[in-house]
């Protein structure tokens, strides 16, 4: 595997493992305002994150690559309103993006096809993620005011369910 490639994916593997902690920062704000079903969503936005640094971590393995776990920055964000970390998350969700889509550049470059096909499920899943984290504030911004309708989100919320792929490559 290329070194430029791997040393991409070994890092993307520590962001995937911060976007966990900050999924769980954000579950934590909402659990400290009695809203379980958003800190429920934010359970499992963090579950997938570490599912997704573990897909990258057997990846590299799969392949070869020793995988160096870097320590995990602690979340830097503070959240004022109900909104805020809906907002936070959807930006945070752009910049992963940005960040496989210079990995797919990388493998692309120097033909390493494995990973592109590897990396398709991702570009995949990031553009659900943008989309889910979307409609997330559609609907805070439409009914997060009404006390009746914000009960109804958290209770949307707190049926979710963690829909990663099992750990296979």
């Amino acid at each position: 595997m290329n070194e430029k490639v791997a040393a991409l994916l070994n890092d993307q593997i520590n962001k995937e493992f911060y976007s966990a902690y900050l999924y769980l920062d954000m579950a934590n704000f909402y659990t400290e305002k009695g809203l379980d079903g958003f800190a429920n969503w934010y359970e499992i936005q963090a579950k997938e994150e570490q599912d997704h640094a573990m897909l990258m971590y057997q990846y590299l393995h799969n392949n070869g690559v020793k995988v160096t776990l870097e320590a995990i920055a602690k979340p830097d964000k503070t959240f004022q309103t109900l909104m805020d970390p809906l907002k936070a998350g959807l930006e945070h969700e752009k910049y992963v993006t940005s960040l496989i889509n210079t990995i797919y550049e990388a493998a692309q470059k120097v033909n390493d096809f494995r990973t592109t096909q590897f990396l398709d499920w991702f570009i995949k899943e990031q553009g659900e993620e943008e989309k889910n984290s979307m409609d997330q504030i559609t609907k805070m911004e439409l009914f997060g005011d009404d006390a009746r309708s914000l009960y109804m989100l958290n209770s949307e919320l707190a049926a979710g369910v963690n829909s990663a792929p099992p750990l296979v490559i």
